[in-house]
């Protein structure tokens, strides 16, 4: 299976640098798998699609503001590092720039020495492992001196930090946002419960993995990333019981799937667990979890346009694209969204 089957042609123009002032007032396309048709609505349009009795599978993951700019103690050179990923107690993986210049021993001291990282580790492409060094709770400290790590092609200043975030991120960890869910407010998270719809969460921290492109011709050869995930007994049980009674489970975000087929595919049902996912989902997979998905729309040849791709039909999906674009849809993380069904 070739990457240039997974490529389409976005004027640049149409890649939102800034979130919509109202989250739910942005567009929502929506696709019906049985049918082939395309609509255009808005995101607050969603309750209509969903069904009393219907599972909602929320990410509730929080960006951590992990970017930080400090300097080398030793030469005072300007170092950035991204916080990607906790590996035990204060020991983090980070993308750092420039890395050439940080070898096991650097010291990067941030804020006048209020953190410090300590490399204790170099590996390829610009990945570092730094041992932190502070007094207090790390989160705050990074609340004082790091900002929120948005994606490469973002190139404007996000005022409001929080936009960011969802409404209902809470558990610490994330180097990006679970960006499906950012269309989501309180009011309309509520109206959805009121019309008999499940409200659940799992958690997935998100690493940048997911929106690096793929970069061999055969996707087969791509070596595909590790991401944290949780779920619990509550959520397993609500998620088998809907199983059970043939109810949708619509999971949010491609972060969400790749939780839930997880979870199903190495248990045959879901459970309490936590663990490492390297899922990787393209077409001619079969779902075993989910029935419908709420999601953005990707960048060309990713791995998360392969997994619409797996859902929805590849040609599609890409009539689909092509369809946004010509209606000026705007994509990516700060972007219009997306319903399959």
């Amino acid at each position: 299976m070739n990457i240039e089957d997974f490529d389409y042609n976005l004027p640049e123009e149409l890649i939102a640098q800034t979130p919509k002032k109202k989250r739910d007032t942005s567009r929502l396309m929506v696709l019906n798998r049985k049918t082939q048709e395309i609509e255009h609505k808005h995101f607050y349009d969603i309750i209509d699609y969903l069904n009393k009795g219907d599972v909602l599978v929320l990410n509730d993951t929080k960006v951590l503001p992990a970017r930080l700019i400090g300097e080398k103690e030793e030469t005072k050179a300007v170092i950035e590092i991204l916080l990607l990923k906790n590996i035990e107690n204060d020991t983090w993986e980070c993308l750092t720039k420039p890395a050439r210049r940080i070898k096991e021993g650097t010291i990067v001291s941030f804020g006048n020495g209020m953190l410090k990282a300590k490399c204790i580790k170099v590996e390829d492409e610009g990945i570092r492992h730094f041992e932190l060094i502070y007094e207090g709770i790390l989160y705050e400290v990074l609340e004082k001196l790091g900002t929120m790590p948005l994606p490469p092609y973002i190139h404007k200043t996000l005022k409001d930090q929080n936009r960011y975030q969802t409404v209902y991120a809470k558990e610490l960890g994330s180097a990006a946002a679970p960006t499906a869910g950012l269309h989501f407010t309180k009011e309309l998270m509520e109206k959805i419960k009121n019309k008999g719809i499940i409200i659940t969460y799992v958690t997935l921290h998100v690493g940048l993995g997911t929106f690096r492109p793929v970069e061999t011709d055969n996707i087969l050869d791509h070596k595909m990333h590790e991401e944290f995930y949780i779920m619990t007994k509550e959520t397993a049980d609500i998620l088998n019981k809907a199983k059970k009674e043939n109810r949708r489970i619509i999971s949010v975000g491609t972060t969400s799937t790749r939780v839930l087929e997880t979870v199903k595919s190495q248990n045959d049902k879901f459970i309490e667990t936590s663990g490492w996912t390297n899922i990787f989902i393209y077409p001619r997979y079969e779902f075993k979890a989910i029935d419908g998905l709420i999601t953005n729309f990707h960048l060309p040849k990713s791995t998360l346009i392969m997994l619409v791709s797996s859902l929805a039909g590849r040609e599609f999906i890409l009539k689909a694209y092509k369809e946004a674009v010509d209606k000026q849809y705007r994509f990516f993380s700060f972007g219009d969204a997306m319903f399959i069904f």
